[in-house]
């Protein structure tokens, strides 16, 4: 049994390279920069119409608290494990090898479906565009099979979203060649997300009917999850996904001046700039259309639709929105075979599966299984259930990463730490409740579907990784 939670070891910490030039307003601009993606602009929607109704706006509220609990935990493993910020990494370095595995079988989860969600909202975002210059694509090929309302399931009378597996196809093979968005087309990019946010809120503020908005917690239905408290705190672990990103900032701890001040400002003053235009999307959209209405791939684009006065911003928004979408997607199936890379690197899955192609330089095996995998996820499923298990395995490997920080501190109080959780007990303890929490608001269903793909990652642990652990069999040292 100890040997399951065999520890590799932590190396001293190298700041060679690394000067800190980083400010705590410079760390909020970076943070803004990393957390502003696209699951504002097609989760909002799901989360308001099947849970928490205008209520989404508190959703957005929990989520951020919980983030910034998991965020500072993570900023303190950075500082002391030498690695490229990975929440595998640290768990392998703290707890030990099947924690390790925990995390890192749902980090690929995580970006896999993450990966399935933003394209199943490109290609939402795509129909409603090319409907507006009288282009129709045939809703068989836009739609997956299956769709989830209040009621239950349904068939939607489709074959699967043929735009969005083909944009992920798109992305999926510049990932292979090893194209990467120069870091001016990545300002681009960015600039574009918060255009089309702003102008939305900015425009769309003037034509809301604020007798949407009440009541601003529907009653519950007498289901678990549908309005109702119980619908907010579903909610909240829905839209978590819409925080993603602010792991980055915990990684560049070693880079900041005064990392004790400027760790917890850039954390939680990035968190605060997203969450109030979170706030304000979700407010703007809710009073443009009866929450009911929303559970669609692309909600932004129906509310500006069903907006006379709005029609001639909807073509804008729109296509920024898919701009924005598809660097988002390339970013994310350029990261995950890295996730695969580290894990088969380190023995836990066939090590052929680590090769890089001769010519490119990129983990080529792993990106076309990634990217196989996620076309038929993006495909086949609804985005109810991509929003459902993405949350689950990002907030079960938050929830280790926040236990981690307790347990180094009294394995290694040796190490010299740039940036300390303050509280560290109750600040790590209450971000793994946090997490814990919202992930018990999360459906039955979604549970099952979770524990399905929990016993499939055991399973193969159990199978292979654990026989050929080259950390297991004294070969790492």
């Amino acid at each position: 049994m100890p040997q399951l939670f065999a520890r590799r070891p932590i190396a001293a910490p190298n700041s060679q390279g690394f000067s800190r030039q980083i400010g705590g307003l410079g760390l909020i601009a970076l943070g803004v920069g990393g957390i502003i993606g696209t699951g504002i602009f097609v989760l909002t929607g799901t989360a308001a119409a099947l849970h928490a109704g205008p209520a989404v706006a508190l959703s957005f509220v929990i989520a951020a608290f919980a983030c910034a609990l998991a965020a500072m935990c993570y900023a303190e493993l950075a500082t002391v494990i030498p690695v490229s910020g990975s929440a595998y990494s640290y768990t392998y370095a703290t707890l030990g090898e099947l924690p390790a595995w925990f995390v890192a079988w749902n980090l690929i989860l995580e970006y896999l479906l993450g990966a399935s969600l933003v394209a199943v909202g490109w290609s939402g975002y795509l129909v409603s565009a090319l409907a507006d210059v009288s282009v129709v694509i045939a809703p068989a090929f836009t739609q997956a099979p299956l769709a989830h309302t209040a009621s239950g399931w349904q068939s939607s009378g489709a074959l699967f979203n043929l735009p969005a597996m083909a944009v992920i196809a798109v992305m999926g093979a510049l990932a292979y060649t090893g194209l990467r968005n120069s870091a001016r087309a990545n300002a681009v990019f960015l600039l574009i997300k918060l255009l089309v946010i702003l102008g939305f809120i900015i425009f769309g503020i003037w034509h809301v009917d604020a007798t949407r908005w009440l009541p601003f917690i529907p009653e519950n239905t007498g289901i678990a999850g549908q309005y109702g408290w119980t619908g907010v705190m579903q909610g909240a672990a829905m839209v978590f996904f819409t925080y993603l990103g602010f792991d980055a900032l915990a990684t560049m701890a070693q880079e900041v001046k005064q990392p004790q001040r400027n760790v917890p400002i850039g954390i939680f003053g990035a968190l605060a700039v997203c969450t109030v235009l979170y706030i304000a999307v979700a407010m703007v959209v809710t009073g443009l259309v009866d929450y009911r209405d929303l559970n669609v791939d692309a909600p932004v684009a129906l509310a500006l639709d069903r907006t006379a006065e709005l029609l001639w911003l909807a073509p804008w928004l729109k296509w920024g929105a898919i701009a924005g979408m598809t660097s988002v997607l390339l970013v994310i199936l350029t990261a995950l075979p890295r996730i695969f890379h580290a894990v088969a690197s380190d023995g836990l899955l066939p090590t052929r599966l680590a090769r890089l192609h001769p010519r490119f330089a990129t983990p080529a095996i792993l990106i076309v299984i990634c990217t196989g995998t996620a076309m038929l996820m993006a495909g086949l499923l609804p985005l109810h259930v991509l929003g459902e298990l993405i949350s689950l395995g990002t907030l079960a490997a938050f929830s280790v990463v926040c236990a981690a920080v307790p347990v180094l501190r009294r394995t290694r109080p040796d190490l010299k730490r740039a940036f300390r959780v303050p509280f560290a007990d109750f600040t790590a303890s209450l971000g793994v409740l946090a997490c814990l929490y919202l992930m018990s608001s999360v459906s039955t269903a979604g549970w099952v579907r979770f524990g399905a793909w929990t016993v499939i990652g055991v399973a193969l642990y159990a199978l292979y990784g654990y026989h050929r652990s080259p950390l297991r069999r004294g070969e790492v040292h």
